[in-house]
């Protein structure tokens, strides 16, 4: 069979970057939408593009149905489902077949075969892969401590809890079984060992459905938040030869267990005294699948395309060469519990000669009904060292403005010891989080922010007419300007005085020196040092002033407001309210809850659900549920009052 035109079941990045490799490959291409996709850049990179109406997940990209309908309405004959959503769905699988169209994947077996993990983890066991017995909860002892609860139809860190104390064990479980519902339509969990300081290894494995399968060299994934990988590399640091080889065989295994076809990745558990444990196989390609792209110099998803036309692989994979890194860009508040955000991004660039995947562009909103990540960023180098050091470069030197992102934590944890030697496990944001997200008080990169960014407003904008130009820097040298910003919440005043002619002298920062000042552009002397600072503004409604200014240099990016972005909300309401953190969904509210009932302090009261990512509110103390706002699938926005504690009084 030969495919001319693919429908991509997806949004946002991988479906911009299958475009990509379906344009080089000379097919038509289709991008489906949801409403609030309308206008995205995987809608203006497609030739084709159909709407799915309405915005929630449940009513576009999960509606298998209106998909297949929008591929035969545009003339499309094979689809690719991405990641996520519909990509490990046997039952829609079959439905692309059932409608005469070429499914770009693993056969529907295989898929259900895999789908929970339960059943998987019996194949395995049954093909010899190495397993973690799993554990009953009726029956778990503190012998059995800790555990980790999963949700046997899904992945991506949904439906997980670590348990470490038995009388939370039916809390965790309520929980996990709540959120693994509402993710993937069956609260089915199990529990297994939870294995401290251990390594997310996973191989990535392609098969033709000629009998080959290459196993595609390992990565190691383990530096992961809430159970979702941030940054992976290939190959997996460290591992001897003979694991390595246990691994390759063991996926491989796994692949022949289900008769597999096209890419497929098989994760496992690596304990600290590096014995294998398999977790799941993920029956569709990865997010981190540009690392092993690197890695080997192959296109996967044109292979993909390649195997979904009944095209054989050569009996040998071609010999891997140097490394790969790949950081996940979000956008999110990682030192606020990992808080998404939402919003204009009004500026995405990454320097250097290095691979960026993305859904976005300049001046596109950032909404909350999907995953917060912005891009992929992906250096590939001879060594681990330098590929390391090349991408922390490129994400320091990025100018990412109109979001809070977690870059900052990227370039921190890429230049950390325990990384940069390579000693890797998930515990790793567990023990650093706290100083990876810390402030330095004794930075003075913050001041010289907020200097750069008052010599920009000041300075008068090229070619401006002569009174204009005089007019920026004034006359009256005695008198100090002043202005007045906030910095992640810190207040900045800055003063200068104007010079007669040429650029200002600041107030209080011995040591430095202006050499030039332009709106976009300033040039200072630190310490003897010279220092470029690039600033660019936004403007208030109607033009009058900016509301934001974003300053980057090689000392840091800093986004700076002379009045805060959203006035806080707790200095207009009574004490004990409880406020959304966030736009989102409320999810669930705890049983019984009403009222009058009483609470004690950390007790969850809600659960808040926004950007695929699921956020308890708690009571802030002790004492008696006055109001109660929100009710399940209730949508709410940032700041809506949720509920109100009144604290007892101490007797």
């Amino acid at each position: 069979m030969t495919i001319t035109s693919l429908l991509v079941a997806n949004r946002g990045e991988i479906a911009v970057r299958i475009f990509r490799t379906a344009r080089a490959l000379g097919l038509a291409t289709v991008a489906v939408h949801s409403d609030p996709d309308a206008d995205a850049l995987h809608v203006r990179s497609a030739d084709a593009a159909v709407r799915l109406p309405g915005a929630a997940p449940a009513d576009t990209y999960l509606r298998g149905d209106l998909v297949i309908g929008a591929a035969l309405a545009a003339g499309a004959d094979a689809v690719h489902p991405g990641y996520g959503f519909l990509s490990e769905n046997a039952d829609f699988a079959r439905a692309v077949g059932a409608a005469g169209l070429t499914w770009i994947g693993p056969p529907p077996e295989a898929i259900e075969a895999m789908a929970s993990k339960t059943r998987a983890k019996d194949l395995m066991r049954a093909a010899g892969v190495p397993l973690l017995e799993p554990v009953d909860p009726a029956q778990a002892g503190p012998a059995d401590l800790p555990l980790l609860l999963k949700a046997a139809a899904g992945g991506g860190g949904r439906g997980m809890r670590v348990v470490r104390d038995l009388d939370l064990l039916k809390e965790e479980l309520e929980g996990a079984r709540a959120e693994a519902r509402s993710a993937f339509g069956d609260d089915e969990v199990f529990a297994e060992p939870y294995v401290e300081r251990g390594r997310h290894v996973e191989v990535q494995i392609l098969a033709d459905a000629h009998g080959a399968v290459w196993a595609l060299g390992t990565r190691d994934c383990s530096l992961q938040r809430r159970h979702q990988k941030v940054i992976e590399e290939a190959p997996a640091p460290g591992l001897p030869a003979p694991l390595r080889e246990s691994l390759h065989q063991a996926a491989v295994a796994a692949a022949r267990a289900v008769s597999y076809q096209g890419a497929g990745t098989v994760e496992f558990l690596v304990t600290a005294d590096g014995r294998p444990y398999f977790l799941e196989m993920n029956t569709r390609l990865q997010v981190e699948h540009p690392v092993t792209e690197a890695v080997f110099d192959l296109d996967l998803v044109a292979l993909q395309l390649r195997v979904a036309e009944g095209a054989a692989l050569p009996a040998e994979p071609p010999a891997a060469a140097g490394h790969a890194v790949e950081a996940r860009l979000y956008a999110e508040d990682p030192g606020r519990d990992w808080r998404p955000q939402t919003g204009v991004l009004h500026t995405l660039a990454v320097p250097g000669d290095i691979r960026v995947d993305t859904g976005f562009t300049d001046g596109d909103t950032v909404g909350v009904h999907y995953d917060p990540m912005l891009a992929k960023v992906i250096a590939h180098a001879p060594t681990r060292a330098e590929a390391v050091r090349i991408l922390a470069h490129a994400l320091a030197g990025a100018r990412v403005h109109g979001l809070t992102t977690n870059r900052d934590l990227l370039v921190r944890s890429l230049r950390h010891p325990e990384f940069t030697a390579g000693r890797l496990d998930t515990g790793f944001y567990g023990r650093h989080l706290a100083a990876l997200t810390a402030e330095d008080p004794d930075d003075d990169a913050p001041a010289l922010a907020a200097l750069a960014a008052a010599l920009a407003d000041a300075a008068p904008a090229a070619g401006a007419p002569l009174a204009a130009r005089l007019g920026g820097w004034r006359n009256l040298v005695s008198q100090p300007q002043t202005r007045r910003y906030e910095i992640a919440g810190a207040p900045y005043e800055v003063g200068y005085h104007p010079a007669r002619s040429g650029p200002p002298v600041p107030v209080g920062h011995p040591g430095v020196r202006v050499l030039a000042a332009a709106p976009e552009l300033v040039t200072l002397e630190v310490d003897g040092v010279r220092r470029v600072f690039h600033v660019k503004h936004k403007s208030n409604k109607g033009g009058v002033g900016p509301a934001e200014i974003w300053v980057d240099s090689p000392l840091g990016a800093h986004t700076l407001t002379r009045l805060p972005r959203f006035s806080d909300p707790r200095d207009h309401t009574e004490p004990g309210s409880l406020l959304a953190p966030m736009p989102g969904t409320v999810v669930r509210v705890a049983e019984g809850l009403a009222p009058g009932s009483p609470v004690t302090a950390g007790q969850p009261l809600l659960w808040l659900e926004a950007m695929k990512m699921e956020h308890r509110i708690v009571a802030p103390a002790s004492g008696t549920l006055t109001a109660l706002h929100a009710a399940t699938g209730q949508q709410v926005e940032f700041g809506a009052l949720l509920a109100v504690v009144q604290e007892e009084t101490p007797a």
